[in-house]
């Protein structure tokens, strides 16, 4: 008895220690949370102690080939200085070009370089820059009802405006009562008023005396006689005419003008700039018996091609490599404390902004090989038909 009562204590014990050796296996304690893994919140930059970053740069969007060129321009421009340089795009976005101007401020910037996606929304954030004591250089469009801006360097937007509208008129002979389009850029960027003005100032006299007749503006039709308009005359006239600077939307107008007044024989098309060129000419040339004259700006590498195929008949060249050349020079004679020498000045609707003007150039087939290729502007391998 005493044998079998040991028996059954050792075999309750066994059996215990089995059961609390399964329940350690397959029990575990919940994990704690990890607190320091959480993503962090986004928060601008740090300043860098050594002051890393120079000059901040700010484009309005990477969907444009014009401000993709300018991007690796001013870098190749900076890479022969000792200052640093970054460059971020607002993609047609003004809070975010709010957010990189901020961005840039963080990274202890002494010079902002900024071409406005609105000129007036741009204003808060190059006077957040101002606050801080950052030169501000408006570049190639100006920041407009603000006094936070010191330097512009851009191309004489009216003279660019005042070529176009030559090229109409030079194009024009002898001929009375032809058709002229107009278009122009985004009625939210001062340069689409600059180029406006400039063009009509070389088309008004023959819209006044009817060898143009304007088929889709309505406004420009009110005010043909007036040589000089005010800021809101032009304005009525651009809501209009008014592309937005894309191409889409160009097309879209063309269509719509093409329907309501069918062109017939020679066909004269102020286009503000090469993207909306290629997208108007494009419209208008599945009409039949058209002799099309269209205006460009910009001398993008698929409007040069254009031009060589006899389609889109002129652009203005605004060699950008002078343009970028002078806003860093000017960014870098801040930086050295230099005296910044200008030769114009704009009104930007609250100060008077010191300005550099850059000269423009007419590109036809006449002379697109020597003002292209020959000055190394692009390559001929780039093109066809030259």
């Amino acid at each position: 008895m005493k044998k079998l009562v040991s028996l059954l204590l050792i075999a309750t014990l066994v059996m215990s220690l089995l059961a609390l050796s399964g329940c350690g296996k397959t029990e575990e304690a919940p994990a704690t949370p990890d607190t320091t893994t959480e993503t962090p919140t986004e928060e601008p930059a740090e300043p860098s102690e050594d002051g890393t970053v120079d000059i901040g740069i700010v484009l309005p969007t990477k969907e444009e080939p014009r401000w993709v060129q300018d991007e690796q321009r001013f870098l190749d421009a900076i890479g022969s200085t000792d200052y640093s340089v970054e460059i971020l795009f607002s993609q047609g976005d003004s809070g975010r070009e709010m957010q990189n101007v901020q961005t840039l401020i963080a990274k202890g910037i002494k010079v902002l370089i900024i071409t406005p996606q609105d000129g007036d929304a741009a204003a808060a954030a190059v006077q957040e820059a101002k606050a801080e004591g950052i030169t501000v250089i408006s570049y190639d469009r100006l920041v407009t009802n603000t006094d936070a801006v010191d330097y512009y360097i851009t191309f004489n937007s009216i003279s660019v405006g005042a070529a176009q509208g030559q090229f109409l008129v030079d194009n024009l002979g002898d001929g009375t009562g032809e058709n002229l389009y107009l278009y122009a850029g985004a009625a939210t960027d001062n340069n689409a008023f600059l180029f406006f003005e400039g063009a009509w100032g070389v088309l008004q006299p023959k819209i006044a005396d009817g060898s143009f007749v304007v088929q889709n503006s309505s406004k420009a039709v009110e005010y043909m006689n007036k040589a000089e308009l005010t800021r809101e005359e032009m304005g009525e006239i651009i809501e209009q005419i008014t592309t937005d600077w894309k191409p889409e939307v160009a097309k879209s107008k063309a269509e719509s003008h093409i329907t309501a007044a069918p062109p017939s024989g020679k066909t004269f098309i102020l286009a503000p700039n090469d993207g909306t060129a290629r997208a108007i000419y494009d419209q208008f040339a599945r009409e039949e018996g058209l002799e099309i004259y269209v205006t460009g700006q910009d001398a993008e590498t698929a409007s040069i091609q254009y031009v060589i195929d006899g389609k889109q008949s002129m652009t203005v060249l605004k060699d950008v490599r002078d343009l970028v050349k002078g806003a860093i020079t000017t960014a870098t004679e801040v930086l050295e404390g230099a005296t910044i020498e200008t030769n114009g000045e704009y009104d930007n609707g609250a100060v008077v902004v010191p300005a550099k003007d850059i000269q423009v150039i007419t590109v036809t087939t006449d002379n697109v090989q020597e003002t292209i290729i020959d000055s190394g502007y692009y390559e001929a391998s780039e093109f066809t038909g030259l």
